[in-house]
């Protein structure tokens, strides 16, 4: 058996290198800090799964560094229409093609290729190494110690000492059952035939996701790249569809006059389930995507999560283990994830519930309330945005009871397009990786000595040359100024008129490091930005 040993850097291990487990290893590695990932299987898994995201997803994507390959293979979609079981249109939840993050609200993709474009990114990044055909076998973790994670591959076993581990492992993690967590059921389980084509021929398509709310045979449709298509039909209990059984099931969206232009990549059974993971961490072993939780597709978010999971984690592991923060930090992944992530399930199961109409003799009634409800003016615009609802009050996100600024705090930043020294650019490109002040007034000296202990960027909105919004959505919230987190979640306010965050003494001990921080690049809150990161 062969032993890693580096005590001075021991590496984060990722269990599973699926796109939950591949964008955490290259937000580490943005953070300096070193991953090993180990995968069961060699290579990308073929076939498609998840085929859609939405715009904060592509932020973290950008985030991630692999958001210019993204935008070549992804198809923004118009959004989600209900119609009913003779295909007339019950409501229509319209989305933007540009969002609040800077990209289109919803996008349409293929799983591998999304794989092979963040594989190759890794493969690209010298702090990442990938370990193809290793099974995981044991872990063992002593208190506040390295864990130790052993594997098995075709060589025999070897021990990785790991700083921290993520298990990205999926809905049979490993990982999970090593920490002792266990399922919470939320109630949801239906079994669904999904079907993936490639075809040339003319298919009736809105360019957005259409679902059909019919309790006798409810079904999802939707484009996903030029001659790519998926069907998703709940069937009676081992119901399989035949040559001719498919061509009644796809009628109402193409004639099957030529079943040879018409090649089914994939037909499959998957049963749909609602739960997450009592818990989500032991020690320095973590769960995310997957492995820490299941969602019905309804919304389009089972991989979104786990891309929201990871987004969350990675700056807050980089801060305990390159610059000393308390571990107490890393308490508050679960506590504002795992509420978010079962909103959002729970969120789900009850669109599922309404675009079925589900299965009992109230279902008729049930769907009459719905498409009434759905044609309240101005409705399907409200439910077709914001999905993902703001973190809960915690100790990295200060919710005034009232007052000005309370509706930023646990929310996104925007991210515009700005310009700097005539050169263009999204936001978070300009902000970095770091904590940073964006502020509508000159910077008190007690704001400045906060940005200086965090390492953190200040930018005068006036400054940004993005047409205003930055300094319109904070003067919209009555804010001077606000801070925001690496994953670029505000964190806290300072109300106009104030001179200081309302909440420093509860989140300052967290952020506390016993080494001292990078050097701010911070822009004068007196001059424009000089120039943006490389």
């Amino acid at each position: 058996m062969s032993v890693e040993t580096n005590p001075a850097d021991p590496p984060v291990v990722i269990v599973g290198a699926g796109p939950v487990g591949v964008t955490a290893a290259l937000l580490l590695a943005r953070r300096g800090v070193r991953t090993v990932v180990l995968e069961r299987h060699h290579d990308v898994y073929p076939l498609p799964r998840a085929v859609a995201t939405d715009d904060e997803v592509r932020r973290i994507l950008q985030a991630a560094g692999v958001q210019e390959e993204f935008a070549a293979l992804a198809r923004p979609a118009r959004g989600l229409r209900l119609l009913d079981a003779r295909h007339r249109v019950m409501a229509e939840f319209p989305r933007h093609q540009q969002g609040a993050h800077g990209f289109p609200e919803t996008s349409m993709f293929d799983q591998p290729r999304l794989e092979r474009v963040l594989r190759d990114a890794l493969a690209r990044t010298p702090l990442c190494t990938l370990h193809g055909g290793a099974e995981v076998v044991g872990l063992d973790q002593d208190g506040a110690g390295p864990v130790h994670v052993t594997y098995r591959d075709e060589t025999g076993d070897h021990v990785l000492r790991a700083g921290a581990v993520l298990g990205c492992d999926g809905a049979h993690s490993v990982i999970r059952d090593a920490i002792g967590a266990v399922w919470e059921d939320l109630r949801f389980e239906e079994r669904w035939t999904v079907i993936d084509v490639r075809t040339d021929l003319p298919v009736r398509c809105w360019e957005g996701v259409e679902q059909i709310c019919d309790a006798r045979r409810p079904a999802t449709f939707m484009r996903i790249g030029e001659d790519r298509y998926r069907w998703e039909f709940r069937l009676p209990r081992d119901t399989e569809p035949t040559r001719e059984r498919l061509r009644e099931l796809v009628a109402p969206w193409v004639d099957l006059a030529d079943p040879a232009e018409f090649e089914v990549l994939r037909q499959a059974r998957y049963t749909f389930r609602a739960r997450i993971a009592d818990r989500w961490r032991r020690g320095r072993v973590f769960l995310l995507g997957d492995a820490a939780h299941l969602t019905p597709p309804f919304i389009g978010q089972g991989l979104c999560a786990g891309l929201r999971d990871a987004h969350n984690l990675t700056w807050k592991l980089a801060q305990v283990l390159r610059h000393g923060a308390r571990e107490a930090l890393l308490d508050t992944y679960q506590s504002e994830r795992r509420p978010h992530a079962r909103r959002m399930i729970r969120l789900a199961v009850t669109m599922g519930w309404a675009m079925t109409g589900g299965q009992d003799a109230a279902a008729a009634l049930r769907r009459g309330v719905i498409g009434a409800a759905v044609r309240v003016p101005g409705l399907g615009t409200a439910a077709a945005r914001g999905l993902s609802p703001a973190l809960a009050a915690g100790p990295l996100v200060h919710r005034r009871v009232s007052g000005a600024g309370r509706a930023l705090a646990g929310r996104f930043c925007p991210q515009p397009w700005v310009t700097v020294d005539g050169h263009r650019a999204r936001l978070d490109d300009l902000l970095g990786d770091a904590f940073t002040v964006l502020t509508a007034v000159p910077l008190s000296p007690a704001l400045r000595a906060v940005a200086d202990g965090l390492g953190a960027r200040t930018f005068r909105a006036a400054d940004l040359g993005d047409d205003g919004e930055v300094a319109a959505w904070l003067r919209g919230a009555k804010a001077d100024a606000v801070l925001v987190r690496p994953d670029r979640i505000v964190m806290d306010v300072v109300p106009a008129g104030h001179d200081d965050f309302t909440a420093l003494a509860s989140w300052a001990s967290l952020l506390h490091t016993a080494r001292t921080p990078p050097a701010a690049r911070r822009a004068d809150e007196t001059t424009s930005p000089r120039s943006l990161p490389l």
